[in-house]
């Protein structure tokens, strides 16, 4: 979120630099790609950060030079993304259970009454849209790196694989079998369309009745047999290590947690752009719940972030 006094630097900035208004102007679009490819709201800040320090790193007679600056904005975030992803299977291996995306609010939450986000500049938004779901990036995570630029350059932001080949150093013949793969397994994880917005609102809006409730038949109706839960802790919450399998197991666990946990409040919200569910205690949010709902309105996942480092954006300021 941009502050009044970065504003008005910024305005300083561009009456030394006539091109910094065009070159922030970027700023949005490489924050969205940083996400998508990281899954980390931080580190995709972090990245765009250290993209446009090396823009500035060049003289200006280099910048000028450049012919279209958001394309080179674009190819050296796209590179920095797939070191950081390189080194990110590796601290993966470490990580305390399972590692779960940074989960994304809505700044126009999606219940009346939850517009306390609403405001911040608009270059600090991701564009919340089905490239974004929880489902989405969690199949990116079962990607390699070069898959997932490959994939997300070219079929959520449309780069030609010409483009994308300079990015990732590999052929563009070489970038579209990587894209392809991608494809793949993106379809191979998907459940269905899902249902309409309002229909997976209300499945969720009774899934968060039924366990305030304790309704263990109620929760068996609204979970898909199969369904899986996954929660992500990070060793700073407690949160079960490995995803719990079944509909019997993932309700008989929820319902021993809304009679063992103290009091706290459960709100309906949006996470990255579909019906989630927050748990509140003590003013702070301990919990973002993220769902994927079948085609016959039965959950088929969830995921619980619970580690506090990637709930920041979320707790009152």
């Amino acid at each position: 979120m941009t502050t009044p006094s970065e504003q008005a630097q910024r305005q300083a900035d561009e009456q030394r630099d006539p091109g910094l208004s065009a070159i922030m102007s970027e700023r949005r679009q490489l924050l969205n790609l940083a996400y998508r490819l990281l899954g980390s709201l931080a580190d995709a800040e972090d990245v765009v950060q250290e993209t446009y320090t090396r823009w500035y790193a060049m003289s200006r007679a280099r910048r000028e030079a450049i012919v279209s600056p958001g394309a080179w904005l674009t190819r050296v975030a796209g590179r920095i993304c797939l070191t950081q992803l390189g080194s990110a299977r590796h601290r993966r291996e470490t990580y305390v259970g399972e590692w779960l995306p940074e989960p994304l609010r809505d700044p126009a939450e999606w219940i009346a009454g939850a517009a306390d986000g609403a405001g911040g500049d608009p270059a600090d938004r991701i564009t919340l849209d089905e490239s974004v779901t929880m489902a989405l990036l969690v199949v990116f995570e079962s990607m390699t790196p070069a898959e997932r630029v490959a994939f997300v350059l070219h079929d959520v932001f449309r780069y030609p694989f010409a483009e994308v080949a300079e990015i990732v150093g590999r052929s563009p013949a070489a970038c579209r079998q990587l894209a392809s793969s991608a494809r793949r397994r993106v379809t191979a994880a998907r459940t269905g369309a899902g249902p309409d917005m309002a229909r997976q609102a209300g499945v969720v809006r009774r899934f968060k009745a039924a366990w305030e409730a304790q309704d263990i038949d109620a929760l068996l109706g609204l979970l898909d047999p199969g369904a899986t839960a996954t929660a992500d802790g990070g060793g700073r919450a407690i949160a079960h290590l490995l995803p719990i399998e079944g509909a019997e197991r993932i309700a008989h666990l929820y319902v021993t947690i809304a009679r063992c946990a103290p009091p706290r409040t459960i709100l309906e919200r949006t996470v990255n752009g579909r019906p989630g569910l927050v748990v509140e205690a003590e003013g702070r949010v301990e919990t973002v719940f993220a769902f994927e709902v079948a085609d016959d309105d039965r959950i088929a996942r969830i995921w619980a972030v619970r580690n506090p480092d990637k709930l920041r954006p979320w707790q009152p300021s």
